[in-house]
């Protein structure tokens, strides 16, 4: 790092996926030199060649950032020391014991450590636990030889990525910030006021850590707790989607929430684990999130035995099943986490003959069997015993699913005006 200037112009992100792609390109528009770094090969070719891979992200958009001259992207570690900052964006899966997996944070900071130099900063923004930033990415940075808080410069910010959302900018959305000292949260705070509207400066960095997993904790534990209140309005004969209308009329004290397949996406789902796991080792069992992952990981034996119930079998061997819509939420190509590939999952397994379409959706590999989205036809349809709407994409062409289906499983109420037909099921509504 040579100057002053350079320090705060040049700005490396490392992880080009779902949240480093757009944090990239927002920072090339705030008009910073941007390196991306990634260690897939795919990606850093797309990239160079001006290609996607973000259905949200327009080819044009990385065109542009290209041509500015100040956008590059590699998976070579030696460009870190002519950076002024570097934001680390990488993934924070679970194990399949839902304990937290920090291989990419911990493969990045090894990566990371021999190419520092005095005056940088360090911003972490993947989702994890508090404590994460002090207590593994610190020590391993500061094998540098370089002190954090006089030397370099260490932080957490949780991204705050919102896909499919089209009204409202990244740069729009509250950043909260904090360093792991005085002196690192200054450092954010002169930064990353020049690429977000607002920031949120908080006391230390097990705050913020925490306000990512709380806000999605938060999520997690009112959908699941939505979907209980739709098994039983089933039971019941009641329909949750008019009560849920009645009680959103109260001007205080509720909030609304709607039940559906399941929880999905790369947070909402991981998330509360990363807390839960995190409060077992403070001797502190966090009963509402574990209730949480029991009511949705029943989710997907409620919605296969629903199916049988209304085909009138006792098994769905050879039923031919079509699902609309893989994506976890409206509107976007990510099926990370989604409840649909859980269910596509149960009822192959349970013998099904499955297809599925999902206009943003091409393909998807499932056990080393790649399936194709179908085209919506009337032939495909009147071929099909049950069609099951899982996402709620604004194009799905309803007229011409429901005047062709002989049974429709409505995860998501989209049907709600055609309350009249009697192929039509909906979950929560009463008519289980």
């Amino acid at each position: 790092m040579d100057t002053e200037e350079t320090k705060y112009t040049r700005v490396g992100v490392i992880g080009l996926g779902f949240v480093g792609l757009p944090l990239a390109l927002l920072l090339n528009k705030k008009g910073f030199h941007v390196t991306g770094i990634d260690v897939s090969d795919a990606k850093i070719n797309s990239l160079l060649k001006a290609t996607s891979y973000i259905d949200e992200i327009p080819n044009e958009s990385i065109k542009n950032a290209l041509d500015s001259g100040r956008f590059t992207v590699t998976k070579n570690y030696n460009v870190v020391q002519s950076l002024g900052a570097i934001i680390i964006c990488v993934p924070t899966p679970l194990t399949k014991y839902k304990t937290p997996d920090l291989s990419y944070i911990q493969d990045v900071a090894y990566n990371l450590y021999p190419h520092l130099t005095r005056g940088q900063l360090v911003v972490l923004e993947s989702s994890t636990f508090p404590g994460t930033t002090k207590e593994v990415l610190k020590p391993i940075l500061e094998k540098s030889n370089l002190g954090v808080g006089s030397d370099i410069f260490l932080c957490y910010s949780p991204e705050r990525i919102d896909p499919g959302n089209k009204d409202m900018e990244v740069e729009d959305v509250p950043k909260v910030i904090s360093g792991v000292t005085k002196s690192c949260s200054l450092k954010i705070k002169e930064l990353y006021s020049r690429i977000f509207n607002h920031t949120v400066v908080v006391s230390s960095t097990e705050v913020a850590e925490f306000c990512k997993l709380l806000e999605n904790s938060f999520r997690y534990i009112n959908i699941s707790f939505i979907n209980e209140m739709a098994l039983l309005s089933d039971r019941l004969n009641i329909d949750l989607w008019e009560v849920i209308d009645a009680a959103s009329t109260k001007p205080y004290g509720f909030m609304p929430f709607y039940p559906g397949p399941g929880v999905g996406g790369h947070c909402i789902p991981v998330d509360p684990l990363y807390l839960s796991w995190k409060a077992k080792q403070a001797g502190i069992q966090t009963e509402f999130i574990h209730l949480a992952d029991g009511i949705n990981s029943q989710l997907t034996e409620y919605l296969t035995s629903q199916l049988k119930k209304n085909l009138s079998v006792h098994n769905l061997n050879n039923k031919n099943i079509l699902l609309y819509g893989l994506a976890y939420k409206k509107d976007i190509s990510d099926y990370r986490e989604s409840p649909s590939i859980s269910i596509m999952k149960e009822l192959l397994k349970m013998g099904a003959n499955v297809s599925f379409h999902d206009p943003f959706v091409s393909k998807l590999d499932i056990d080393g069997q790649e399936f194709q989205s179908v085209e919506l036809t009337k032939d495909t349809l009147q071929q099909k015993d049950c069609i099951v709407i899982l996402t709620d994409h604004s194009a799905i062409p309803l007229d011409l699913i429901i005047e062709n289906s002989s049974l429709i499983y409505d995860t998501r109420n989209i049907t709600k005006n055609y309350k009249e037909k009697s192929n039509i099921i909906r979950l929560g509504s009463g008519s289980l």
